[in-house]
């Protein structure tokens, strides 16, 4: 048996997944950035990346992995809040599709950064529509409390000098409102802000050439068996339905999520059973270094004995990790069957910011990815 723990991917459910994205496409002016950030698996992106999909990178890191897995420069859009001198030069150097940006200050140094390298810059203005996601206040990106986005001051600042800043173009609008979104009507209300912001854009700005609506499209944590493959239909039908823009006027989405979650999976082994008066504990050899998730903002993860037998009686477990942190702890009170010391214990949906977000803490080495399908199997240490 595999020693524990490792990250499980399924690519015959990834490539189905991106068959069904690319078939709500087919058709339209809609082109979709595979988020770098939900997972950088080097042969999940170059999996990707021969799918004909973009990239949405957030740092020069995530260029970088972009360019080496093969997404071509000018389907990357460089987006992030903080970018630094370095990563926007090393961003300009690359020729990257689109730049988006979330302040007056980073425009003027962008401007300043191409006019050293006697290059151009197209750049997409990130503007924040105040519109509530409906989900986790900690994957909340779109209201005016949260850090994204030019703020209405910045954007007339903005209106007055931009035919002074001779290295860049800005040629279109970014938007993205939340993470784990399920419900549609908020991608309605985006399109609705996006109808209402657009004629302002052309009229102080110029011609709207370029629309980024962002991600966010939910999964199913609950039952990934049940759906595993996100509402691609409804997501894709809001825009189609909703947006009222010139139909030439290409619309960029970027979704990372509900394209990598349902793949792959936490594979873990059981270290110690403890009981008190009033818990049982069930110590996994995977711990919050493996999948920060829940640590990070109690996000809710299916676990299952992997022998998959649901006979007997069952109990309820805490599911914690070795980590000497009293967040390191996957789940309360989960109902399963009687465990053991040496069982496996497989945590769903973690396809999505579980590899990614992994952690050296507590000396802890970062663990081996199976890559399976039914033509091959590739390890990763």
């Amino acid at each position: 048996m595999k020693q524990t723990p490792y990250y499980f991917y399924d690519l015959d459910l990834l490539n189905e997944t991106l068959n069904c994205l690319k078939s709500n496409i087919k058709g339209t002016n809609f082109k979709v950035h595979y988020a770098v950030k939900a997972n950088n698996n080097t042969e999940i992106l170059q999996l990707i990346a021969n799918e004909g999909l973009g990239a949405d990178c957030v740092s020069g890191g995530e260029i970088r992995w972009a360019l080496e897995a093969g997404f071509h420069s000018s389907e990357i859009v460089f987006a992030g809040v903080g970018k630094t001198d370095e990563e926007i030069t090393y961003a300009l150097e690359n020729n990257v599709g689109m730049i988006h940006c979330e302040s007056l200050q980073e425009i003027l140094v962008i401007n300043e950064l191409a006019g050293e390298l006697n290059t151009f810059a197209n750049i997409a203005l990130r503007l924040n529509p105040n519109v509530n996601p409906l989900t986790h206040e900690k994957i909340s990106t779109g209201l005016k409390e949260n850090k994204f986005g030019l703020t209405s001051l910045e954007f007339e600042e903005l209106i007055g000098i931009y035919p002074t800043l001779s290295n860049l173009r800005i040629v279109g609008m970014h938007f993205h409102v939340g993470s784990q979104i399920q419900d549609m009507s908020v991608y309605v209300d985006l399109c609705d802000r996006i109808n209402e912001l657009a004629p302002v854009f052309t009229t102080c700005i110029g011609p709207l050439e370029y629309l980024n609506v962002g991600g966010g499209l939910g999964i199913d944590y609950f039952e990934p068996e049940e759906n595993p493959i996100p509402d691609f239909d409804g997501y894709f039908e809001a825009f189609k339905t909703c947006l009222e823009l010139d139909p030439s006027v290409p619309v960029h989405f970027e979704l990372g999520r509900s394209i990598v979650a349902q793949c792959g999976s936490l594979h873990t082994k059981v270290l110690y059973i403890k009981r008190s008066e009033e818990k049982n504990f069930a110590v996994l050899d995977a711990g919050m270094t493996e999948l920060l998730r829940p640590a990070l903002y109690n996000a809710y993860h299916k676990m299952e004995r992997l022998d998959g037998l649901e006979t007997g009686e069952e109990f309820l477990y805490d599911i914690v990790g070795p980590i000497c942190e009293s967040s390191d702890c996957f789940g309360k009170d989960i109902l399963l069957p009687e465990l053991k010391r040496g069982d496996i214990i497989t945590i769903r949906s973690c396809g999505a910011y579980a590899e990614s977000m992994s952690l050296n803490y507590n000396g802890r080495e970062k663990v081996p990815s199976i890559l399976h399908s039914t033509l091959n199997l590739v390890e990763k240490g």
